[in-house]
């Protein structure tokens, strides 16, 4: 037995002595101290020795488990080191060498010239007012003097959920909910996404529009004129040349859409402009009697105006952007240039 035991110490020492993981060091461990290891079943087999050489061999087989015990922890705490080492080794950092820039996100210019011109209407004493996207028939059409057989309530042109529920055409239906729920005088801006079925190189499925409504009393044409070339000189210039032109809203009597000379030739005609030297901005008028009066007004008591613009349109002019996709297709090349 005392044989035994030696041969196991020193088969012990030199298997560990080999090993160069800590999960084989494990097994190693179960193999000789374990409740079925080696070492036990050796002591399991003491009852046939004799009263004089039962506490030889005990004593044999605890200073044997105890080297193995001390070699397994020293060789445990080497290979911890060594695996340190590796990790650092394999995970090192050269802080000598130059650090990487990130990238620091900037504004859509979108959003850039929608904040542009919300502050411009904000200082002109405008609030900002918001309404729901998915819009009733009766605020984007009825609301607005367009009856039931106009031609922008087409479905080809707009998006339907019921015969009643749509997704609105224009954010107009903001001043018509605005105007039931408040007193003149009103003077308010309505920016948010609107929903036309229409896509190509100028259009967008989903754009972007701001509209504004003042009403008060004695509100007359020249009212809007300083309004609006106030605006458009301070989004595209102060040397800017502003001019209006007769049209037709059925929400607004007169109405006149409004041009700022080409931003890019200065008015003497290019094929931005298509050779007329101008490009439209908005459109405008004095706010419909009949809109005031399903408002609740009084249309003989008060009177007002409004317009409404793209802000793509804006943008695309402002920036002299010629693909309207551009602005949503989020190509890092186009937008870092803003």
């Amino acid at each position: 037995m005392k044989e035994r035991l030696q041969q196991i110490k020193e088969e012990a020492l030199a298997v560990m002595g080999k090993t160069e993981s800590l999960g084989e060091l494990n097994d190693l461990r179960v193999k000789y101290l374990g409740k079925k290891g080696l070492i036990t079943e050796v002591l399991r087999g003491m009852g046939k020795l004799s009263a004089e050489e039962r506490p030889i061999i005990g004593q044999l087989a605890n200073q044997i488990r105890d080297e193995i015990e001390n070699l397994l922890v020293e060789k445990t705490e080497s290979l911890k080191a060594a695996e340190k080492s590796r990790k650092l080794q394999e995970e090192r950092i050269d802080v000598t060498l130059p650090g990487r820039t990130f990238k620091i996100g900037k504004k859509h210019p979108l959003t850039q010239v929608m904040n542009d011109i919300e502050n411009i209407f904000i200082s002109m004493g405008f609030q900002v007012v918001k309404g729901p996207e998915i819009e009733q028939d009766y605020y984007n059409f009825e609301g607005l003097n367009i009856p039931k057989d106009h031609p922008a309530r087409d479905t080809q042109d707009s998006f339907y959920i019921t015969e009643e529920i749509l997704l609105r055409t224009q954010t107009s239906p903001v001043q018509v909910r605005t105007m039931e729920k408040n007193e003149p005088p009103i003077r308010v801006i309505a920016p948010g996404k609107v929903y036309r079925r229409d896509a190509d190189v100028t259009h967008s499925p989903m754009f972007h529009q701001v509209e504004g409504l003042v009403v008060d009393e004695n509100i007359s044409f020249s009212h809007l004129k300083g309004v609006l070339i106030g605006f458009a000189q301070r989004m595209f210039g102060a040397d800017r040349k502003i001019r209006f032109r007769p049209h037709y809203f059925p929400f607004t009597e007169p109405s006149a859409e409004v041009d700022v000379s080409c931003i890019i030739c200065q008015g003497d005609g290019c094929r931005i402009c298509s050779h007329t030297g101008w490009l439209e901005i908005l459109g405008s008028g004095l706010v419909h009697p009949r809109v005031l009066e399903m408002a609740g007004y009084d249309s003989e008591k008060y009177s007002g105006f409004a317009f409404g613009m793209g802000v793509e349109r804006i943008a695309m002019l402002k920036y002299g952007i010629d693909d309207i996709r551009l602005l949503f297709e989020n190509d890092i090349r186009f937008l870092q240039q803003f």
